[in-house]
């Protein structure tokens, strides 16, 4: 179930620094992003999560977009968001499609936050939880407190730099004083899904860090438990950041990028668009159907 995505995950790496995916050249880049020819309206570099299907979906949009109207776009995969945010503060990377600046990743916006523009919202209602699988007998985290041989006394996370690995180890494990029955478990999306997977196939216990939007709730019908002390934060917007001087460099894009607004049925048709119902690698041809399917999905959007 969703191996292919899984497989690809795998393959990044646990280096957390820029590794260019792919990119096409352009005959007037001078390797600053500021530069191209009449045709060119110049270079853009994206850096994205892929193990975070949010950024993997809106990075391919925007490829798809601004290519569109003019510009030649670099893909960067990273696998952690902390290098994320300072390549995009020191301007080795133009944007991040898919940020969550105002909770997940405040830490990161306290340190970075003056050498980054937002240049908006595509996505309000975001929110990290605590999960387990439908058949699971407890419904909040307050419940997890003295049942810890039901799991193993392990609560299974992702990779160590998330800002969703640190709102749990941090916040929610102390206020709900589960410090001495559990540990967090990390090291990647992929194999977190491979546990929950496993776990399901068995029909075994299992509790893992989650978060919405994320497909991975569907597929794997999760329940999010209750979080009556609010240790899992608030819920926030997905954004668009790009370096302080993006709008200045590229008010086209700027402008294109702004327009972008989905509801939770366009967020979640395009999550399930390139995640799923299209191959690994065929991306672009993902968003392509999706364009075709909700062609007045925001304000500015590029269907031809």
């Amino acid at each position: 179930m969703r191996n292919r995505k899984l497989t690809g995950i795998l393959a990044l790496g646990a280096a957390a620094t820029l590794t260019l995916a792919g990119c096409s050249g352009s005959a007037g880049d001078n390797g600053e992003g500021t530069t191209g020819t009449e045709e060119d309206m110049g270079t853009i570099t994206l850096g994205f999560l892929p193990s975070w299907t949010d950024g993997l979906s809106t990075a391919y949009l925007l490829e798809n977009q601004l290519e569109k109207i003019g510009y030649t776009v670099e893909m960067q995969e990273l696998t952690e968001a902390g290098p994320l945010y300072a390549g995009l503060a020191q301007g080795d990377v133009d944007m991040y499609p898919s940020a969550w600046p105002e909770v997940t990743h405040a830490e990161y916006m306290e340190e970075y936050g003056d050498s980054i523009e937002d240049i908006g919202a595509y996505y309000e209602g975001a929110v990290l939880t605590i999960a387990v699988p439908d058949y699971v007998d407890i419904e909040s985290i307050e419940d997890l407190k003295g049942n810890a041989d039901m799991f193993g006394g392990q609560i299974i996370g992702i990779e160590p730099g998330a800002g969703l690995t640190g709102v749990t180890q941090d916040a929610m494990i102390p206020t709900y004083e589960l410090g001495d029955e559990y540990e967090l478990v990390t090291s990647s999306t992929a194999a977190m899904l491979t546990e929950l997977e496993n776990a399901i196939a068995a029909e075994e216990n299992i509790v893992v860090t989650s978060w919405r939007p994320f497909w991975a709730n569907d597929a794997y019908n999760l329940r999010d438990l209750e979080d009556p002390l609010g240790a899992m934060g608030e819920t926030e917007g997905l954004h668009f950041l790009g370096t302080s001087d993006f709008s200045e460099r590229f008010p086209e894009a700027a402008e294109l990028i702004a327009g972008i607004q989905l509801d939770d049925e366009q967020y979640a048709s395009l999550e399930d668009m390139v995640v799923n119902e299209y191959e690994e690698g065929q991306e672009p041809e993902a968003i392509e159907a999706w364009l075709e399917a909700n062609p007045d999905a925001f304000s500015t959007i590029i269907t031809d």
